[in-house]
């Protein structure tokens, strides 16, 4: 087995390639699914998020409202970390779980937002960085997302530099062009995990 920690910035197409390695055979962990889960409604995650948040958080269903506290999270390094604190080691325990899961020559792809910024490199054997211009990100959130500018630029600010996401990659995939271009290099990529894994 082969554990990767698969990041990049927000808008940089991380999803893109984990889709394309999922396709392929990859056991994906993907924290910012777990991340929902464990603050789904009913959940000690979510009880968490209301005690230190308020009930201004939460969707008149009783669901998290995730842009009600972006806004608040992202405006506040401080009430970033409490969040941070409350649902990391609740995605670390599922993901841990997931992982046990997988067989002995698997591929595990960790897809993790937040590898750079909170220093988890460490826990993999490989570290593929999906990397953009910070021009195309920004362009990516505001058309393709729907987004706006400032807060594209908040979130982007509130994340790790790319200087700081590339200095900790063992591997890069430039994804600042076309699909076209995006495909071939995961695929490549894909061949060299199944080599690792299979070693």
């Amino acid at each position: 087995m082969v554990k990767v920690g698969l990041t990049g910035g927000i808008g940089a197409g991380k999803s893109a390639v984990s889709a394309l390695l999922a396709s392929y055979g990859a056991v994906v962990v993907d924290a910012d699914l777990i991340a929902r889960e464990v603050v789904a409604p009913g959940t000690a995650g979510l009880a968490a998020v209301v005690a230190e948040f308020g009930d201004g958080v939460l969707l008149p269903d009783g669901a998290l409202d995730r842009p009600a506290l972006g806004r608040i999270v992202f405006a506040d390094p401080d009430r970033l970390a409490a969040l941070n604190a409350i649902v990391h080691p609740l995605v670390g325990r599922r993901s841990a779980e997931l992982e046990a899961g997988a067989g002995p020559g698997d591929v595990v792809l960790h897809d993790v937002p937040l590898l750079a910024e909170n220093g988890l490199a460490a826990l993999y054997d490989l570290v593929v960085v999906v990397d953009a211009a910070e021009e195309t990100r920004l362009r990516r959130l505001v058309t393709l997302r729907g987004m706006p500018e400032d807060e594209a630029r908040a979130r982007m600010a509130a994340q790790a530099s790319r200087e700081d996401r590339l200095a900790v990659a063992d591997l890069v995939i430039d994804n600042d062009g076309p699909l076209d271009r995006l495909e071939p290099q995961v695929a490549a990529l894909w061949q060299e995990l199944r080599r690792r894994a299979a070693s």
